[in-house]
């Protein structure tokens, strides 16, 4: 659900996010008479033609279906089974694609998705095998980091701490952004109430906290005072905002709105520091916000899943993962040239007292 941020965090709003919203509108397929029709009968008897589904309870004189709970499958088996809506909505809509399809006609949405082909249970399945690349390069490029700063880089003799002063900012960020992709995946997989509020509210976490990295880089700000300044009101407009989606309405323009707000900010900051500064890897930072700004027109330019299963959005998902692998580049070669800048201030101030 969308999608995963700017430089990293500008495209995981628009995949993370766009891919969420698009999904929460009425399309033409759900407003078709043939598959409404399909679906009140198949929750009334279970079937659809001759497939008939065993999570569909039809009671018989008025007596329940359900058993005694002992005869119940556990929650933890029960998760990546479809309920009796989910089945007959999915085989009604086959069905239907395929009358379609008889008679000349392109496919539709249903629900605000695609008639994807279910793999293994999945609802989407190339969606969520990159959603996995992607959380995979996203755990790579945090683990590299990590060793690169604690183990490769010279540490301060004071006190063993790294000499870069955002190692924490970035380490904050890659767990953020791991956990947006592990429900993106899940969302992709299982597109349900609690699955979408998780992943939008994953997204919009990572969001914001992109902002506030976005300043605290771009602007150098190391005081702990100003950084505290900086965050608390984002941190708090950000909180606000999820339980707000969670607990009283699950607003999708709002939800927009406020993301676009803040990944356009942290794209300017970014585009506008890359241009004026002589950092050694600021070409990095253009490709990244070039490149997911190009990826953006794969959702504009919306097309049906070819054989099913691939679709503009699958499509974006893939081209976000040799972003996010030149993002971490950025962010390590970062570390790697400030630290040097660091020590050398250091040793400029500890020589002349030597000399005295």
């Amino acid at each position: 659900m969308a999608d995963r941020y700017l430089p990293g965090s500008m495209v995981l709003v628009l995949i993370l996010l766009l891919s969420s919203v698009v999904a929460s509108y009425a399309s033409a397929g759900d407003a078709d008479p043939v598959y409404r029709s399909c679906v009140e009968i198949c929750e009334k008897t279970g079937c659809v033609e001759k497939t008939c589904f065993k999570y569909c309870k039809v009671p018989v004189n008025g007596a329940s279906v359900e058993g005694a709970w002992f005869m119940q499958e556990p929650l933890y088996l029960r998760w990546k089974e479809w309920d009796c809506k989910s089945d007959c909505r999915y085989h009604c809509m086959v069905k239907r694609e395929a009358d379609r399809e008889s008679l000349g006609q392109k496919p539709v949405k249903y629900h605000g998705k695609w008639p994807f082909k279910r793999v293994f249970g999945f609802q989407e399945p190339v969606s969520v095998a990159c959603s996995v690349f992607n959380l995979s390069l996203q755990f790579h490029g945090w683990l590299s980091f990590l060793i690169l700063v604690y183990y490769k880089l010279p540490l301060r003799p004071q006190n063993r701490s790294t000499y870069y002063d955002f190692t924490g900012l970035w380490n904050i960020y890659g767990i953020l952004s791991m956990n947006a992709w592990f429900w993106s995946a899940f969302f992709h997989s299982r597109d349900v109430e609690l699955t979408e509020k998780l992943d939008y509210s994953s997204a919009v976490a990572l969001v914001g906290y992109s902002l506030i990295v976005a300043i605290l880089r771009t602007l150098n700000v190391r005081d702990e005072a100003a950084r505290v300044m900086v965050a608390a009101p984002l941190i708090a407009f950000v909180t606000t905002h999820i339980l707000y989606l969670n607990f009283y309405e699950l607003d999708y323009g709002l939800n927009m709105k406020v993301c676009v707000v803040m990944g356009v900010t942290q794209l300017l900051l970014w585009a506008i520091w890359a241009g004026v500064t002589s950092h050694p890897a600021r070409y990095k930072v253009w490709t990244v916000v070039f490149g997911g700004g190009l990826a953006l027109l794969l959702e504009i330019y919306d097309f049906p899943p070819i054989w099913g299963y691939v679709d503009a959005h699958a499509v974006w998902h893939a081209t976000t993962v040799p972003l996010t692998y030149l993002w971490w580049s950025f962010i390590k070669e970062d570390a790697v040239s400030r630290t040097a800048k660091l020590m050398t201030r250091s040793k400029d101030k500890t020589e002349p007292k030597k000399a005295q």
